[in-house]
């Protein structure tokens, strides 16, 4: 729910009877507030609601022991009271969404018994981590009893929560609830006027019917109906009424000097405040802004909460009052005094970064520090925060600082502002780098460069970024130098964006040629992986298999730790393997790439290992454990703000989903990704989108618009801009388009192309899915037979490239057309073992239009019980998740390799095993393969 509304309208008042409500109720009431002076502080709202809460919980309620590793991790980086529970970093820029998952299975335990009621205030001040995480909250809502209640400002909260609330909204997911003024009659009983008179109206007129206003105005001393001056007076952004700041100077005039400059203080500290570093921030001892903070509590200028020592004002209006009407010379010494304080107590350098922005000289050695610090700790979990401490670091470098320094700040807040989407201004830092280091081609220039070139491509400019890398490349000395071959992939790297992959081929030759008499394993392997892609992309197939061989030899000899060092080289090797159809091989490479990521803290190629991963597990029929890690790459994806990174991760995902049977939403993911992909020029990844679209419009009844989709993308009824090794595949999708919207002809033609595409090509996908496209169109003229043996032909060929589910439609395309032929009987066994293949994977709605076919010819279908349902006993008492490592297991896969492909922890597998032991009255792995397998073959029809 969010409850918005105007400053003074009573949302906190709403939110607090909201509270009680629920309490009475029995359910757990926890809630926190955003502040203006702590939107640096990531996870800030999370951390005043739960922490204090979280710290008290029994711990075996929690049971916190038995979350997986990166779980207990990303919590013990979040949670103060929880930091015991896990070391290491706290995750990869490019997996902050992990961190977001950690805090959902949290909130889901802790309404384990009891519904949980999650009160977040004053949202509109919520700290970058916080939106994000509210954000991803609202995407995938926790598998429990919860109920999250948002109250913020019109108009104020950030462009990403805007957005995420509005499509929640659309989404039927979030209720909004908007707060109004105050009528005239409920104004005079708030404020216990009676009657009609001459000073209630005032009052009202004044105040707008604002509660918060009516209330200053009715306990301001002189109750004076006179307004100061005309006009209104701005605090913080708001208009405020002259009268209403003209009560509140009344209000606090009546206190003594030593009171109101403790109240000063602690409009330093912030709000909630402690009164030690209110104190601090005053420079008055503890013990007088002890007793000062007691006259506060009775004037009602402040008030307990429920944290011992801690305060909050009567409203944030009072405090961003008091704060503006301090002198300003008073306030950055107030500022410095609080950040010694919390720097002499062992603070974060976060959590003091604030104090030492608003009142560091220029040249403070010690506050460049600090602010570094704390923008190197924010970067990984909260970079929108780490760019604004790395901003305030180069403000205060003098001019005499060292190029090193200054260039060192620039590139950590370019990557800063890159991860959170801000990619003009990473550009811009980038640009002044370069101007800073000069023209001389040192190493460094050629690494800022490199980075420039790339945030330019982001941003669509890459003619300037093909242009830069050239410059760059000429002014080196050594032709064969590893600078030179890194910016010749670069390069080549770069035409893939353009499309031009005859130049990306070129690039990419004279930077293997280069890189193999280089005596550097790890860039060798990644020079000719560049050139694997290269000739992948470019059709050059025989080349590209060649060049893949090598390249597997070289990462395959290469140890983690010098993969480490050049990770695109298992990268470009497994998207080069998944372009000529060699999936284990890429699956695997893709994985160890992942791995080897996840150890050294290197997330850079994620969303394009993910995107790859995602096309393989489609493609491999691994569909129930793709779903998660692609819903966490279109998260992690959305928090960089980057438009191809999220489309190529939502690309994977409607894949994954019209596998799956979910239509609708594959529908979503791939309008989105076409969305994004579709900035006015062409491109793979365009052209991918538009494939994935048109697969979920013609599940949808919509055939004819995606015949549109598909040839508008790819420049035309012959889709000469998708790429050679996929044309086929391309073609036969819109072969099926074509007839299913009644256009022969042209479906004739299009399986023509596709045979004609598959031809020359030594690969057997293709010819596959051309064979496919040409038995569709035999059998709608009536030639059941060829079209049975070009079916057949295709399916075997496709088992054997190890598409189970591409193979499953040819055979469910050959049944139908043994079927049109006369064969009953054969046709019969090619739809049901089609049905039990699709029916293995979990491709439910492939499996449904091969059922239907199974009908027409008089066959009964009999289905068990989904999974996992109370009372069920054996294999139909498995969780799907179980059922999925079972799977796993039947496919020979150990453990380790379990966890691997599930991105979960051996623990965790471990633990599901022993679950379907106990289930299975299994004593073996084995035997749990054979009960699932035995169960399988019943649930087929027959």
């Amino acid at each position: 729910m969010q409850v918005v509304g105007a400053a003074g309208i009573g949302k906190t008042r709403l939110l607090s009877e909201f509270a009680r409500r629920a309490d009475a109720r029995g359910h757990i009431v926890l809630r926190g507030s955003g502040s203006d002076l702590h939107r640096d502080l990531a996870f800030w709202v999370f951390v005043d609601a739960l922490d204090e809460y979280v710290e008290g919980v029994e711990p075996r309620r929690l049971r916190l022991e038995n979350l997986d590793a990166d779980v207990r991790t990303g919590l013990a980086h979040v949670f103060p009271s929880l930091t015991g529970l896990g070391g290491g970093t706290p995750g990869l820029q490019d997996e902050r969404y992990r961190t977001n998952r950690a805090v959902r299975e949290l909130l889901e335990r802790l309404a384990a018994t009891k519904p949980l009621v999650l009160i977040l205030d004053d949202f509109h001040w919520a700290d970058p981590a916080s939106v994000d995480l509210v954000a991803s909250l609202l995407h995938r809502r926790p598998a429990a009893a919860v109920l999250i209640v948002l109250a913020a400002r019109p108009h104020q909260v950030s462009p990403r929560l805007a957005t995420a609330l509005e499509r929640a909204v659309r989404d039927g997911e979030l209720e909004r609830l908007t707060l109004g003024p105050l009528t005239s009659d409920e104004a005079r009983e708030l404020v216990g006027e009676a009657g009609d008179d001459a000073h209630a109206r005032a009052l009202y007129d004044e105040s707008g019917g604002n509660p918060f206003y009516l209330e200053q105005l009715a306990r301001s001393p002189r109750r004076s109906t006179t307004a100061i001056e005309d006009g209104a007076v701005s605090l913080a952004g708001l208009q405020v009424p002259p009268m209403v700041a003209a009560g509140l100077a009344e209000e606090l005039g009546l206190l003594s000097i030593g009171t109101r400059r403790v109240l000063e203080g602690a409009s330093v500290a912030g709000d909630p405040f402690e009164p030690e570093l209110a104190a601090a921030a005053a420079g008055v001892g503890e013990q007088d802004a002890m007793e000062a903070i007691d006259e506060l509590v009775r004037q009602d200028l402040v008030r307990l909460t429920d944290v011992p020592r801690r305060f909050r004002f009567r409203h944030p209006i009072v405090r961003r009052a008091l704060y503006e009407t301090t002198p300003a010379a008073w306030r950055i010494g107030a500022h410095e005094r609080a950040a010694t304080a919390l720097a002499q107590r062992g603070a974060a350098a976060g959590a003091y970064a604030h104090h030492v922005e608003l009142s560091a000289r220029i040249g403070n050695v010690d506050a460049i520090a600090s602010l570094t610090e704390a923008g190197d700790r924010a970067a990984q979990r909260a970079p929108a925060t780490a760019a604004r401490w790395f901003a305030a670091a180069l403000r205060l470098l003098p001019d005499a600082a060292s190029t090193s320094q200054r260039v060192l700040l620039l590139s950590r807040n370019a990557s800063a502002l890159a991860a959170t989407g801000q990619l003009a201004g990473a550009h811009a830092a980038l640009l002044e780098s370069l101007a800073i280091v000069g023209p001389e081609p040192t190493a460094l220039r050629v690494k800022l460069s490199t980075t420039c070139a790339r945030v330019e491509h982001l941003i669509g400019e890459h003619e300037r970024a093909q242009a830069r890398l050239e410059t760059a490349l000429t002014e080196l000395v050594g032709a064969d130098s590893p600078e030179a071959v890194g910016l010749m992939m670069e390069l080549a790297m770069g035409a893939a964006h353009r499309m031009d992959y005859e130049s990306m081929r070129a690039w990419a030759d004279r930077a293997a040629r280069a890189g193999r008499r280089l005596d550097d394993p790890a860039l060798r392997a990644a020079s000719v992986a560049a050139l694997a892609r290269a000739g992948a992309f470019a059709g050059a197939t025989a080349q590209a298999l060649d060049v893949c061989d090598e390249t597997a030899a070289l990462v395959d000899a290469l140890s983690d730790e010098q993969l480490a060092r050049r990770l695109d080289a298992a990268t470009y090797l497994a998207g080069a393997e998944t372009y000529v159809h060699r999936f284990d091989a890429a699956q695997r490479h893709a994985e160890r790439a992942m791995a080897v990521g996840l150890a050294t803290g290197q997330g850079q190629f994620f969303p394009l290992l993910l995107g790859t991963l995602g096309s393989l597990w489609s493609l491999r029929g691994q569909l129930a454990g793709a779903a998660e890690p692609l819903d966490g790459a279109i998260e992690a994806a959305r928090m960089t703000g980057n438009a191809h990174t999220v489309a190529w991760a939502l690309f994977g995902r409607s894949m994954v989903a019209l596998q799956a049977g979910d239509v609708e939403l594959a529908r979503a993911t791939a309008q989105e990704g076409v969305d994004l992909a579709g900035d006015g020029r062409p491109s793979h990844l365009s052209a991918w989108a538009a494939m994935a679209l048109a697969g979920a419009l013609l599940h949808s009844g919509e055939p004819q618009k995606a015949v549109d989709v598909l040839t508008d993308s790819a420049g035309g009824a012959e889709l000469p801009l998708t790429t050679p090794n996929w044309r086929a595949h391309s073609l036969e999708l819109l072969t099926r388009c074509l007839l299913a919207a009644d256009r022969p002809e042209a479906a004739r033609r299009a399986a023509a192309c596709a045979r004609a595409t598959a031809g020359p090509l030594p690969l057997a996908l293709p010819m596959a899915m051309a064979d496919r496209a040409v038995a569709a169109v035999a059998l709608q003229d009536g030639e059941a037979g060829t079209a049975a043996e070009l079916a057949l032909r295709s399916a075997e060929a496709l088992e054997q490239v190890g598409t189970p589910i591409e193979a499953a439609v040819s055979r469910t395309l050959a049944g139908r057309a043994l079927a049109a032929a006369g064969e009953h009987d054969e046709a019969v066994a090619q739809l049901e073992r089609a049905v039990l293949d699709l029916n293995r994977v979990g491709a439910s709605r492939f499996r449904a239009a091969t059922e239907r076919e199974l009908r027409k010819l008089g066959r009964h279908i009999h289905h068990r019980t989904r999974p996992g349902q109370a009372g069920e006993t054996g294999v139909a008492s498995l969780t799907e998740r179980e059922l999925q490592i079972a799977r796993l297991i039947i496919d020979h896969q150990t453990n380790t390799q379990i966890a691997a492909a599930l991105f979960l922890s051996k623990k965790t597998i471990e633990s599901h095993i022993r679950n379907m032991f106990r289930k299975l009255d299994a004593g073996s792995r084995a035997q749990i393969a054979t009960a699932v397998e035995r169960a399988d073959r019943v649930a087929a029809p027959g």
